[in-house]
């Protein structure tokens, strides 16, 4: 089946088996690497991806349900060779500890904050509930959204 959809603000038309994840198309197919694959149930969190502004885990979205939407990964979010402020912040704080969570937890903020630019403690905890860091404490991380939510609602 041929889909067509932007990932990353670039149109991408391609072929795709009926059977194909998304988490696949964008690994193998893209080489969108950044985007992991954790548990392969949707229990992670770790292949988080932004479609049509929602958090959504890869694994299980099948590639042709693609078709027609935006998707941002992890390597969407850069411009310019600069980090977004969320990437930044997680850098800063310390969130990031091995890295493998950190593309999926980055993008359930990314999902959150675009929506809501001035998020409770509550309503950042609720949307990372669907990721698991094996590494660290969630206090970073919590930490690095917050920052990074009154980073982005400074610039305007």
């Amino acid at each position: 089946m041929k889909i067509q959809c932007k990932i990353n603000g670039r149109p991408v038309e391609r072929d795709v088996r009926e059977d194909a994840r998304l988490l696949d198309f964008l690994r193998e197919d893209l080489e969108l690497t950044g985007t992991k694959e954790g548990c392969g149930e949707g229990e992670c969190g770790a292949c988080t991806v932004v479609m049509d502004g929602k958090a959504v885990v890869s694994c299980l979205v099948l590639a042709m349900q693609a078709d027609g939407t935006e998707i941002l990964t992890i390597e969407g979010l850069e411009k310019d060779g600069a980090l977004h402020p969320l990437q930044q912040a997680f850098v800063e704080t310390g969130a990031v500890q091995c890295g493998f969570c950190t593309p999926g937890f980055i993008l359930s903020a990314y999902a959150l904050l675009i929506r809501t630019p001035n998020p409770t403690e509550e309503e950042i905890l609720t949307a990372l509930e669907g990721n698991i860091c094996r590494c660290t404490g969630y206090a970073k991380i919590l930490e690095a959204v917050q920052l990074a939510a009154e980073r982005m609602r400074s610039a305007g």
